[in-house]
């Protein structure tokens, strides 16, 4: 009962909030996978013309985005009453001052079904992105058609919609009731798209951007994988609908860098490169990664692969699948991490005739990589939160250790939690 008053009540700031500022512009993201790196390319892009406000972290959940949108800071005890009144205090302020945005660009999560509608009762966002439709949250949506019925919820009840050409079946258009719809992605499908003439790690993506609003741009997109090129081209789609100028637009792309932990390439041993994609791991994601992997020149591979998380009765067979994209003559050693990656994805990869070694935990993979690693290999590094912590794996493997600012879940919290999961190992 109380977090649902608490709810509400944020609901009901926000409401007034944007009422009382009708200038602001809401973007909204959601989708399986892609939400944050998407939402930072956009904010980088709008940035260029306008005052942005988001939240660099995954502040997505009923709670938690009100006060991102709002720019209040997340209390600490969320379970004091005080620190909610100080929120509402800080809630009316915002609504009663001037406004200091132009845009705000807000990521919206859900975990079972029902929880992106619920944003629909307060939100209309003027533009909603939908990057995904990939299995997530198993154990509560159960079907893939589940997750398609949630995620393109946000498409009917913003103003216009965005929409990932390339990751969401062409099926699931049934499903959507808003007729103000623009496409993007990198398989020239979409209305929006980017056609890659060049590509090297240090550089990036050398190519194009088209659409139907302009001639072809030149631009170089800085991340490391195809389907990181989507949330640039996500973020080029949400300006052009802005009218932004093209050379600020451009300017934006160019800044894009990769999140921690999400395909960031980093520096490691024996001049390896490192790809550290650790934030969290599904199947998609993994798939996409894997053939990131597969598709750089190096004399050597290892794909570091973790357990993925809530697959529910999935898990079994999305691990299988996984497992039955690694082979040997692309990848030199396939180390798993956590107790499903060993138990359904390490046979199917041996059973493929790849070099495998499997972990309980990150460090002990990381202590077998450290051993077998060959100057200038590759390495995919690709884990979820709980419990696997493949970042550990990472840092151990860095060149430089004052790069480990640039891993994830390194707080001061962070770290005494893994210290304790660890040290039962």
């Amino acid at each position: 009962m109380f977090k649902n008053y608490i709810q509400h009540k944020l609901e009901k700031y926000v409401k007034k909030y944007l009422e009382k500022h009708p200038d602001i512009k809401l973007v909204c993201v959601t989708g399986s996978v892609g939400k944050t790196s998407t939402k930072l390319a956009i904010a980088t892009v709008l940035a260029q013309q306008y005052r942005v406000r988001l939240h660099e972290g995954n502040h997505n959940t009923n709670l938690s985005a009100p006060l991102a949108i709002l720019g209040i800071k997340y209390p600490e005890n969320v379970h004091n009453p005080f620190s909610w009144l100080k929120v509402f205090k800080a809630a009316r302020k915002v609504i009663k001052s001037p406004s200091t945005v132009d845009v705000i660009v807000q990521e919206l999560g859900t975990d079972k079904p029902g929880e992106i509608a619920d944003f629909g009762r307060y939100l209309r966002p003027d533009i909603g992105v939908i990057t995904a439709v990939t299995p997530e949250h198993m154990e509560f949506f159960g079907t893939l058609d589940a997750v398609a019925a949630e995620e393109l919820t946000l498409a009917n009840f913003s103003k216009i919609a965005v929409i990932n050409r390339d990751d969401i079946d062409d099926k699931y258009a049934q499903l959507l009731t808003n007729t103000t719809i623009n496409t993007y992605g990198t398989s020239g499908l979409a209305e929006y798209s980017f056609q890659e003439d060049d590509f090297s790690i240090e550089t990036g993506y050398k190519g194009r951007f088209t659409s139907p609003d302009f001639n072809d741009i030149p631009a170089t997109v800085k991340v490391v994988g195809e389907h990181n090129i989507r949330p640039v081209v996500g973020a080029v789609t949400v300006a052009v609908c802005f009218g932004m100028d093209i050379a600020a637009i451009v300017k934006g792309v160019e800044e894009i860098r990769p999140a921690p932990g999400r395909m960031n390439p980093l520096k490691g041993m024996k001049d390896s490169i490192l790809l550290d994609d650790t934030y969290n791991s599904s199947p998609a994601a993994a798939d996409m990664a894997l053939q990131t992997l597969i598709n750089l020149p190096a004399p050597q591979h290892i794909a570091v692969l973790g357990s993925m998380n809530e697959l529910g009765a999935t898990s079994a067979q999305e691990h299988a699948r996984i497992g039955s994209l690694c082979h040997p003559g692309l990848i030199d050693y396939v180390v798993t991490v956590g107790d499903e990656a060993a138990q359904y994805l390490a046979p199917v990869a041996i059973q493929n005739g790849c070099a495998v070694k499997s972990f309980p935990d990150a460090i002990s993979a990381g202590a077998y990589v450290h051993k077998v690693i060959d100057p200038r290999a590759v390495v995919l590094l690709k884990g979820s939160q709980g419990g696997i912590f493949v970042e550990e794996t990472t840092k151990i493997l860095l060149r430089n250790t004052s790069d480990d600012k640039q891993l994830v879940r390194q707080s001061p919290a962070w770290l005494e939690a893994k210290e304790q999961f660890f040290s039962k190992f």
